[in-house]
């Protein structure tokens, strides 16, 4: 028998790392953790083990931000940006995760990740191994032999272009060794290697295709064609003999690995699995083949009926309703059937069975028949748009399940119930197929699916009935979020209507102001180009113009917000681009994004509310996000003028909390100076500059009020003294010495924001006033990323989640209050701190009194809740 051939893959764990982040979207588990990396990095390590087949495999990570090189060249990788702190909370996961997988990882002091790659794949090589090296970096293509490939991926992580010498010879008609040759004549700016300035990658390869290396190329300076070139290359002789020995891989760094320490032979199933559940992957769970049987249980028989009549004993006092759409958008979707789950049995029924049935809508309306479902917002909302009503809910197993705990995500019921102690059901995407292969099955299948469904839902919520109540949040559920969903639904089913031609007219005036203002840009530029194509801004604003260089990528100079914004200053022409991007966004986005969400009957948009998504406990919108809208800018707000009033003779009716985050804060820290401010009814950040600055109330300049202000919101939102620094354009020790005497000043929060940080530490969780807690297990990581976000977490979610709790609590007060008035007035939205009505003009007078009173009362605190309120023919107008 033959031997196994010996395979070893080299991984460069840094690069593959970084190709992920930036090339999948910002992913966050349900604890609030990014993971876009680490899914990135595990999809590019399975298909690694699936297709190569390794025999022995190593991860490679760069020890630190200094190696050997900089002692050549302090400048080494000078200009790279520091890591974002969303990729580096990732590197502890990759790393456990690697553990999980049992594969080796290793990193050296004072070496590059490269180097390690490069020292054992030569040492590999001699033992007789094929090697295959897997990076982002080009530079490990010298590494490419008859024993090497070097797989570079392209395109974020999806494909990979394969370096063998041949391939090499190919795409740029040079050897391997010659690559660190022509990396010494061009440089390479991505790890600020100067190289010779003015020669470009086919200039480079030129002159090695004639003189073979790049000692030959300056000792035959004479034979090179071209006087500048032949200037530049006498000139900066040096520095291409240094570049050259930067790119230099080294193959005898002290690595303490040999090859055989290496092997590989299968991954820790149970341990992959658990980390794959820490951080959301079911995807991935669902893939994992013979190894998912460590996670699929054994699904027990299910007795059920499918219902074609339907009688007493389906329709009992209390029973388990599961609603099944399988859209997103539920508003649009078809209700494909519904679970029924009793003390007589499980039953399946049709969507057409139970819509034509009289005694279906009965039950369902009478509020004295309890019912337990998932999800009552979508399930009131989809059977009213069929012409059902439903009344009495009185558990909701969607809600319950993220009050317990908001951090694990609720997209699939499966996953919610069995979380709950509930296994005996398939995911959705296991019975329906997922994209262009998703599918209703025959319905025998699916009838079990949607009773099993309705069974989980009557397993259940008994326990997560009695787990509220152990945390103190039965009131929470009952009394708030429960009532909330049902006006939620109605809010959902109302809409809210839009003046269509004026949103249209907005458009046709954007884009006349997009052109003149292309035009002044072209007019500035001395040419025409593409605005939008960074790579041409690039060389107008930096090669013609001339503005200084701020960020260099791989592809060419930065021209993002951040760098556009720091540019400002320097010409007009960058202003006028910033605000040419920002029309640009309401234009296509906002405008157009609105005009295809508007009913095209009722000349309505039905925003859906995401009641069960947010750690904080606010509420967020989809369909349209009218949270988003931006209204720092003047047309931004503008588009709040096409949202009007569904009847003639009405008007909007706006009303917000004041600074509602800062007087929670005053309540939870107890702090006297912020409790005597408010009291007093002072303007709090001129109160903040006098005790901040030590000068009385008249010697407060507005550049002291602004930075006031900015302080008084960081503080709420946990902020850093870079986060401080960046808004307030300071330095960063400016900001530190700011908030310490922020701190000084106001000692309650000081010491409010330490004991929160003991208490989360303690009991792994902070809570908010009405006992809504968020989870934040990372409190106590050794990682100081992950420990720091935890932290500023732990600080700002008591505040934050407590205003959110504020104004749904005055959601539900007004809801009751309308009605015991018996006014027509509607409450039609909630953006942020603001509630949105429609009332008719001779009810206005009466709400005058009735909102304040209501949302000032929501909730009695140490310092008074203030609200104002205004109203106007538009949503603009009531500002």
């Amino acid at each position: 028998m033959s031997k196994t051939k010996k395979k070893l893959v080299l991984i460069d764990g840094n690069s593959i790392a970084y190709r992920a982040f930036f090339a999948l979207p910002l992913l966050n588990n349900d604890k609030g953790i990014h993971t876009n990396a680490v899914y990135g990095f595990t999809m590019m390590l399975q298909r690694i083990l699936d297709e190569e087949k390794p025999t022995h495999l190593l991860v490679a990570f760069d020890a630190g931000k200094t190696t050997f090189r900089h002692k050549t060249f302090t400048e080494y990788k000078g200009g790279r940006q520091k890591t974002p702190p969303e990729l580096s909370e990732q590197f502890p996961f990759i790393r456990e995760l690697l553990d999980a997988y049992q594969i080796k990882r290793y990193e050296l002091e004072n070496y590059e990740a490269d180097d390690i790659i490069g020292t054992l794949s030569l040492q590999a090589e001699k033992d007789g191994f094929d090697v295959k090296v897997i990076s982002g970096d080009k530079d490990l293509t010298q590494l490419s032999s008859d024993k090497t490939t070097v797989a570079i991926t392209k395109k974020g992580i999806t494909e990979i272009e394969e370096y063998t010498p041949e391939h090499i010879k190919e795409k740029y008609g040079l050897s391997p060794h010659q690559i660190i040759d022509m990396k010494g004549l061009m440089g390479d700016s991505s790890d600020n290697i100067p190289g010779v300035p003015g020669v470009g990658e086919k200039t480079a390869i030129k002159l090695l295709v004639q003189f073979d290396s790049l000692e030959k190329v300056l000792d035959s300076i004479d034979e090179v064609s071209g006087k500048k070139l032949k200037e530049k290359l006498e000139e900066f002789k040096d520095q291409a003999i240094m570049s050259k020995e930067l790119a230099t891989i080294t193959r005898e760094a002290p690595v303490e690995l040999s090859v055989s320490d290496l092997q590989y032979d299968e991954w820790n199933v149970d341990k992959v699995v658990s980390i794959y559940k820490e951080l959301g992957f079911n995807t991935l769970l669902e893939k994992m083949g013979t190894a998912g049987e460590a996670v699929q249980e054994e699904i027990k028989d299910l007795s059920f009926e499918i219902v074609k009549d339907l009688g007493e004993d389906h329709l009992t006092d209390r029973a388990a309703l599961y609603v099944e759409i399988l859209e997103d958008n539920y508003q649009h979707g078809q209700i494909i059937g519904l679970g029924l789950s009793n003390k007589n049995g499980n039953y399946f029924i049709s969507a057409e069975t139970a819509l034509q049935s009289e005694k279906f809508k009965d039950w369902a309306k009478d509020e004295k028949k309890l019912k337990q479902v998932y999800d009552a917002k979508k399930s009131a909302v989809s059977l009213k748009l069929k012409g059902v009503e439903l009344n009495g809910i009185d558990f909701d197993l969607l809600i319950a399940s993220y009050i317990l705990n908001p951090s694990e995500s609720a997209d699939d019921f499966a996953s919610v119930a069995k979380r709950h102690g509930f296994h005996d059901i398939q995911s959705d995407e296991a019975v329906y197929g997922k994209g262009a292969k998703r599918k209703v099955p025959e319905e025998v299948e699916t009838a079990e699916h949607i009773a099993r469904k309705a069974a989980g839902l009557s397993a259940v919520a008994d326990k997560c009935e009695e787990e509220l109540k152990q945390n103190e949040q039965f009131e929470l559920f009952t009394e708030l979020e429960l009532p909330l969903s049902l006006i939620l639904a109605e809010m959902e089913a109302k809409g809210v209507s839009v003046d269509v031609d004026r949103l249209k007219d907005m458009g046709d005036d954007l884009r006349t102001r997009l052109k003149q203002i292309e035009e002044e840009i072209f007019r500035m530029a001395g040419e025409e180009f593409n605005i939008n194509s960074p790579k041409q801004l690039g060389v107008v604003l930096f090669e013609k113009m001339g503005l200084p260089v701020i960020k260099k990528t791989k592809t060419g100079y930065s021209t993002s917000a951040d760098v556009l914004e720091k540019l400002e200053p320097e010409h007009e022409i960058v202003r006028q681009i910033l605000h040419y991007r920002q029309l640009g966004k309401l234009q296509s986005t906002y405008i157009e994004g609105l005009l295809k969400v508007v009913h095209p009957d009722t000349c309505k948009v039905h925003t859906r509310f995401n009641q069960a998504l947010t750690q904080t406990g606010r509420l967020s919108s989809t369909d349209p996000n009218l949270q988003n809208i931006p209204i720092r800018l003047e047309e931004g707000r503008k588009i709040r003028q096409a949202f009007i009033p569904s009847q003639k003779g009405w008007v909007m009716f706006a009303a917000d909390y004041s600074q509602i985050e800062l007087r929670v804060l005053a309540h939870i820290a107890g702090d006297e100076k912020l409790i005597e401010a408010f009291n007093e009814d002072m303007d709090i950040h001129t109160k903040t500059a006098m005790d901040v600055f030590h000068v009385k109330k008249e010697e407060v300049t507005s550049n002291m009020r602004r930075q006031a202000k900015a302080v008084n919101f960081g503080i709420v939102y946990g902020i850093s003294d870079y986060g401080l620094s960046q808004s307030l354009g300071i330095t960063r020790k400016e900001a530190g010495e700011f908030i310490d005497r922020y701190l000084e000043s106001f000692p309650g929060v000081k010491e409010y924001m330490a004991d929160v940080v003991q208490e989360a530490k303690q009991k792994g969780y902070v809570s908010t006033l009405l006992h809504r807690r968020r989870y934040i297990p990372e409190i106590t990581s050794r990682n100081f990323n992950l420990r720091s976000f935890a932290e500023r977490t732990a600080m700002n979610t008591p505040i934050q989640g407590s205003a959110a709790d504020i104004i749904k609590l005055a959601m539900i007060e007004m809801a009751k209050r309308l009605k015991v008035e018996k006014l027509q007035t509607r409450l039609l939205l909630q953006v942020h701190d603001e509630l949105i009505f429609e009332a008719p003009e001779e009810e206005v007078e009466a709400l005058k009194e009735i909102v304040p009173d209501v949302m000032e009362h929501a909730i009695s605190l140490k310092v008074p809740l203030k609200v104002d309120y205004s109203y106007g023919p538009t949503w603009y107008d009531a500002k």
